[in-house]
Formats: structure tokens, C-alpha cells, sequence
């Protein structure tokens, strides 16, 4: 507003002076004796300075508000291309809004960051390549010890408990001394499995293992399905993503769903797993607490764990809360069409 304020001034102000000059040239009089050429000649009863001030803002501010219009309009097109670029690395049909020189700089853009997507993604291969093979056994194998001895010494033991709590305080009336402080330690029991719970989840081996993400997710939350007291909702689709790519997913499910057992207080939570328009989209949604922008409660290492690994595989992830309305994760990358460019001397270039 302050930039088209100033235009229209500056224009009008210039209009103004060109219109006095011209003037003083065209009737070639003394400077005082012109002065009263423009309040002495009239049309229509007014004075012919007031007409040419009065034009001239009229036009000043005519053509300011013409050129913020084209302004905003570059500013509108110029930021459709790189969001499409951003999101499906492809330029926007071309059009007479930005200018061929623009529009080349935007396909080189494009070309760019095509290539430097394809090679992120392709060191992130070889990187969860190298890494399985040098501890992904021994990882897994201690991961799994860990589990089951967590789960067939402490989980059952939280288990039992759980019950005989439960047991108790049916039996116990409610005007009895004790049977608040039953019903405490009886939630403070069934917090505990849902954190033990999260923690198994953890524990879990990161990798697929020779599997799909969409038969790992399908497995995992499944499993999940027979251990919380929850409702899962999920939808998944065969989708053809780098190997990279799917394990980097895998955990950043694991990642959230394990945030929702520990923090969101969740009854429903929905999985789906799509692609659409050339992009996997893995989204995670849950109707629970939520939590504040800044908030350093609702698993925050987590999330931001989760937004790295996005990144890590070219991909963008938006998080959206709304307190006491619940959770929306969602991650978005390109999925993988045919055979892959093999950019190597490009990057080693």
C-alpha cells in the first residue's frame, strides 16, 4: 500500500511538472506572467491549473494502480511456477505474463533441481545400501532382543497388573475408601502399556527387509491394531518409490504413530498411502489433543525428526494441529517413473 501510495504521488507530481514546463515553453512568457495564464484562462468555470492538477493525479494514480496490477500479476505467476516446481518439478504451461527470459531461467531452474532431487535421493540409496550392510544385521538382531525381553518380562508383567487392577476395582463399591486411588493407579497401569507399547514400536527394525512399504505398513499396523484400544483406519496403495525412500517412510510412520500412542490421547487414527498426480503422499491423522505451534510437549523431537527424514529424500512434510481436534502428518515426494537417469558424472563433475 505505501509503494502504490508513493507511485501514484511520484506520477502525479511528475505529470504536473511536465505539464508547466510545456506550457512555459509553448507561450514563451515571463516566468510570472505564465503563473497566471493557468488561473486565468477557464472551461467551464474552472480555472485551467485546477483541471491540469486534477488530471494529472487522475493519471498519476490510473497508471499506479495499473502497474501494481501487472506487478501483482508477475508476483501471482511467477510463484504458481515455483511451487509447481517445488512440488511436481515441472514448469507451468508458459504464458504472456512473465517474459521468454524469465521463462527460460525457470525451465533451467527446473533442470536443476530435477538433478540435484535425482541425485539426493540416489546418495540416500546408496546410503541406506551401505548401511544395511554393514550393521543393519547386528542392529536388528540386538533390536529384536531388546523387544522380546521387553515384551515377554515387562509388557506381560504391566499386563497382569492391568488386569488385576481392573479386577479389583469391579469388585471394589465406589463409596469405598480405596477405590479412587484404584481407579489412578489402574490409568496410570494402562498409560505405562501405551508407552511400552510405543517403545516396542521403536524397537522395531527400521528397515523393510526385502518388503514393500505398502506389505510393511499393511503388517505393522495390523499388529498394532490387536494392542491398542484404539480405532486404525488405513488405505494403502502399491506405490513405486526408491529403496531409500521407502525405509526413510517406514520409519517416519513409526516415528508418528509411536508420537500418537505416547501424546495424543488419539480414539480414532486414519493411515493413508497414496499417489496422486505423479506424488506419494503418506499422511497420518489422528483426533486427539494436538498441540500449539511451539508447543515443546506433543513429541516435538519426534516431528522434527520426521520433517528431516522428508527432507533427506527430497520430499516435503506439513504438519497441522489444531488443539483438541487432533493431528494431520503428511509427507508428499515425487514417486519414481521408469527407469532412473543415472546422474553419477554429473555429481562427480
Amino acid at each position: 500500500m505505501k509503494a502504490l501510495f508513493g507511485r501514484g504521488i511520484s506520477l502525479s507530481i511528475l505529470f504536473i511538472s511536465i505539464t508547466a514546463v510545456y506550457f512555459y515553453l509553448l507561450l514563451d512568457l515571463p516566468l510570472k506572467e505564465s503563473y497566471t495564464v493557468f488561473y486565468q484562462i477557464e472551461y467551464a468555470n474552472v480555472p485551467l491549473g485546477i483541471w491540469i492538477v486534477v488530471t494529472s493525479f487522475l493519471l498519476g494514480w490510473i497508471i499506479a494502480f495499473w502497474m501494481g496490477a501487472i506487478g501483482r500479476s508477475k508476483e501471482n505467476a511467477f510463484e504458481k511456477q515455483l511451487t509447481s516446481l517445488i512440488e511436481t518439478e515441472q514448469v507451468l504451461q508458459t504464458n504472456k505474463t512473465l517474459s521468454p527470459r524469465i521463462d527460460r531461467t525457470l525451465e533451467n531452474v527446473s533442470n536443476v533441481l530435477i538433478t540435484q532431487r535425482k541425485s539426493l535421493q540416489r546418495i540416500t540409496d546408496e546410503r541406506a545400501e551401505a548401511q544395511d550392510k554393514l550393521i543393519q544385521e547386528r542392529l536388528v538382531q540386538e533390536r529384536q532382543r531388546l523387544a522380546r525381553e521387553l515384551h515377554d518380562s515387562v509388557s506381560q508383567q504391566l499386563f497382569a497388573a492391568s488386569m488385576l487392577l481392573s479386577a479389583i476395582t469391579e469388585q471394589s463399591d465406589e463409596s469405598e475408601q480405596n477405590y479412587r486411588p484404584l481407579l489412578q493407579v489402574e490409568r496410570m497401569v494402562q498409560q505405562a502399556q501405551l508407552e511400552m507399547r510405543a517403545l516396542l514400536l521403536h524397537l522395531r527394525p527400521a528397515a523393510l527387509n526385502n518388503k514393500s512399504l505398502t506389505d510393511g505398513l499393511e503388517e505393522l499396523l495390523i499388529e498394532l491394531k490387536e494392542k491398542v484400544n484404539f480405532n486404525i483406519r488405513f488405505r494403502l496403495e502399491d506405490v513405486t518409490l526408491s529403496k531409500g525412500a521407502e525405509d526413510h517412510l517406514f520409519r517416519i510412520a513409526q516415528e508418528t504413530l509411536s508420537n500418537t500412542l505416547r501424546h495424543a490421547q488419539a480414539t480414532e487414527v486414519e493411515i493413508l498411502f497414496v499417489e496422486r498426480d505423479g506424488l506419494a503422499i503418506l499422511r497420518i491423522q489422528d483426533n486427539g489433543v494436538g498441540f500449539k505451534d511451539g508447543d515443546s510437549k506433543g513429541g516435538s523431537y519426534g516431528l522434527q525428526n520426521v520433517k528431516e527424514r522428508a527432507i533427506e529424500i527430497g520430499g516435503t512434510c506439513k504438519i497441522v494441529s489444531v488443539p483438541s481436534q487432533g493431528t494431520i502428518v503428511e509427507v508428499k515426494l515425487p514417486a519414481k517413473k521408469g527407469e532412473e537417469v543415472d546422474d553419477s558424472d554429473i555429481v562427480g563433475g
